[in-house]
């Protein structure tokens, strides 16, 4: 194509007469069939650079969806989820079109990192963006979450837990009949100091916030439970622990715990009432003298909870009451509710101390542990002092 070009000059710059306006006609001819060619040239190698261009780009642009979706689908997102882990859901759901256009939606929006766990009902083939905003509009979350607060009980569990799902009480009492069932481990059940056990799920309920998927049961949502508690002690290495540097079985130790967590006012004070229950029932071999179990029989009998000064000598000393700590040497037969982590830390590593006693001193919940009978004496004066209720004052 080049050379018609050249052939086309050479002939345009010709000398006149009949044969040179022969040859310019000519020479204008072949001119204007390069100036065609030169074009077409450049549009097909402008179409080329625009291809290359968008195919390009392609990869700097995330690929979505476009629109507010087709039909209906149930997502989980676990507790802790990253966005990452978040949009990776949705694309296996086929909600978004690729991570990245979620994570680019979610950058946009501020709220993002307020996604909480829980099953949404979101639709397939989203636009990034509605996706995002689905996730934050709460209508579309079908779980709510439910908080068991540190120190309930198992009925107390049972009670909030059926208030959250709507599942009856008495299913999660039914499947909390066999704790072995739920998967604790039927060496936990054991003891050194040849005690009954009271072979419950109580104890082993971990106070956590969950999120249940909506269609759960009783008994799923226990062993959810009990596999949190598990794992926590796994990771502090209570088991191990307790056996190794208190002498005492993990179930021991799991009473203890639970003692701790419904006798102290405040974490600094948990294993410090750990170490009074354990020189109380192993050391000195004495009652615990600890109200808490005596409250823990009342309630489960269907009766209201005392404060201590209420309590009467009948229900302190009932030699029916299995759990009885007034006058029955050592521990209970089992935990009275769901200890938290510092407290089962508190029971695993309580401090080498030679206290019997503690008390209240301050409405703060602040107490003062003793040794002896005169230390206590003080420690309750000073309760007094400071308004605290006590039957002494």
């Amino acid at each position: 194509m080049i050379d018609e070009l050249d052939v086309a000059f050479e002939e345009d710059a010709d000398g006149g007469g009949s044969r040179g306006d022969h040859r310019a006609r000519k020479g204008r001819g072949r001119s204007a069939v390069a100036l065609v060619l030169t074009l077409l040239l450049f549009t097909v190698l402008g179409g080329g650079i625009y291809l290359g261009y968008t195919k390009v780009a392609g990869f700097f642009v995330a690929a979505d969806y476009e629109g507010a979706g087709g039909n209906p689908v149930e997502i989980t997102i676990i507790k802790n989820s990253s966005l990452t882990e978040i949009g990776n859901v949705l694309v296996k759901a086929d909600v978004v079109k690729s991570t990245k256009a979620f994570l680019e939606a979610a950058d946009a929006e501020p709220r993002s990192e307020n996604i909480q766990a829980g099953t949404y009902v979101l639709r397939r083939q989203m636009a990034a963006e509605q996706a995002v905003a689905q996730l934050l509009d709460p209508n579309t979350r079908l779980s709510k979450g439910v908080t068991i607060p540190e120190g309930k009980t198992a009925k107390q569990t049972f009670e909030l837990l059926a208030k959250a799902t709507g599942i009856p009480v008495k299913d999660f009492e039914a499947a909390a009949k066999d704790p072995e069932a739920l998967g604790v481990p039927d060496w936990w059940f054991k003891r050194t100091d040849g005690k009954p056990v009271s072979k419950t799920a109580e104890g082993f309920l971990f106070p956590d916030t969950y999120e249940f998927d909506p269609k759960a049961t009783a008994s799923q949502i226990l062993k959810t439970m009990v596999e949190h508690f598990l794992t926590v002690t796994g990771e502090i290495g209570f088991a191990d622990g307790v056996q190794k540097n208190l002498a005492v079985s993990p179930y021991e130790a799991l009473i203890v715990a639970s003692l701790a967590q419904a006798e102290a006012g405040n974490a600094d004070d948990l294993p410090k009432v750990a170490r009074v229950a354990y020189n109380r029932a192993y050391k000195k071999k004495m009652p615990l003298q600890f109200d808490v179990t005596t409250n823990y029989w009342l309630e489960l009998n269907g009766k209201k909870a005392k404060h201590s000064g209420q309590l009467t000598e009948a229900e302190m000393n009932d030699p029916k009451n299995p759990y009885n700590s007034e006058t029955v040497v050592g521990l209970p037969i089992g935990p009275i509710n769901s200890p938290g982590k510092a407290a089962l830390t508190g029971a695993q590593k309580p401090p080498v101390a030679p206290w019997l006693f503690f008390v209240a001193i301050d409405k703060a919940g602040h107490s003062a542990f003793a040794a002896t009978d005169a230390e206590h004496e003080k420690n309750k004066k000073k309760a007094c002092d400071n308004g605290i209720k006590l039957s002494d004052c």
